[in-house]
């Protein structure tokens, strides 16, 4: 009879003791754990393409790029290579403070493909720098602009659903909490898509979901455009926005 053997699991606890961290040039600390399945030069070009200006807001927080991140209950465990009898468990990522710092494990064996290993890495990214660096006051006044002028669509379901909240009861009375997580939303969202444009040449279309409309490309672009001239790319990353003709 064919045994199926199983993943070894250690607990993240363990895992954050015996990692050895690698600090990159942009001050971005990282490591990784078991078969992530993912080159190493694709990896230090990912986190490479965090601008020094943003990585600041790293400076207490490690990446942990794992096969699988596997929730059970308030135990976190990490599997050495990916498992197909444990992805029901998975969770794209985990967020687990230690001392004075935030360990984040991403599962990349969870994910589909590069990009899409990217976009979590940079999701988390934007996340970070906001909760610590909060929103800048013109990026929330041109989102808000947008919003109030009809544009369609939105960059995530979050801040498509703060979008509505915001403006459910008219212009005469707008809820402030709302256009505040809108806005927190929005610019968490604009900074992964700016960072992975960044890493990887992005078609519009791949950034679509099904949940919600994406916004629209002259809006996205002046997004992008702001978060640009807030956070410059570092050397050897260019920035640019293509727009394709139609025939």
């Amino acid at each position: 009879m064919t045994q199926i053997a199983h993943a070894e699991m250690r607990s993240a606890q363990e895992v954050i003791r015996d990692a050895r961290i690698t600090q990159a040039a942009n001050g971005v600390c990282y490591t990784t754990s078991g078969d992530i399945n993912l080159a190493s030069a694709d990896l230090e070009r990912m986190v490479a393409s965090v601008p020094p200006a943003s990585a600041g807001a790293l400076d207490r927080q490690a990446l942990y790029f794992d096969p699988l991140t596997v929730s059970e209950g308030e135990k976190t465990l990490i599997a050495e290579r990916y498992d197909s009898s444990l992805t029901e468990r998975a969770v794209c990522h985990r967020n687990i403070d230690s001392g004075d710092s935030q360990c984040v494990f991403i599962s990349t064996r969870l994910l589909d493909d590069k990009f899409s290993i990217a976009f979590e890495f940079f999701i988390n990214v934007g996340h970070a720098f906001v909760a610590k660096a909060g929103v800048s006051a013109e990026f929330a006044e041109l989102v808000w602009t947008q919003a109030s002028s009809g544009a369609r669509g939105e960059t995530s379901l979050d801040a498509h659903e703060f979008r509505k909240q915001a403006l459910a009861g008219g212009a005469a009375r707008i809820d402030e909490k709302a256009r505040a997580e809108y806005a927190a939303a929005a610019f968490s969202d604009a900074i992964a898509i700016y960072m992975l444009s960044l890493c990887l040449d992005v078609d519009y279309y791949e950034l679509r979901e099904r949940e919600y409309p994406l916004l629209t490309p002259s809006a996205l672009a002046e997004r992008l455009k702001r978060v640009a001239e807030l956070f410059p790319p570092g050397p050897g990353f260019q920035f640019n926005i293509f727009y394709r003709r139609r025939s």
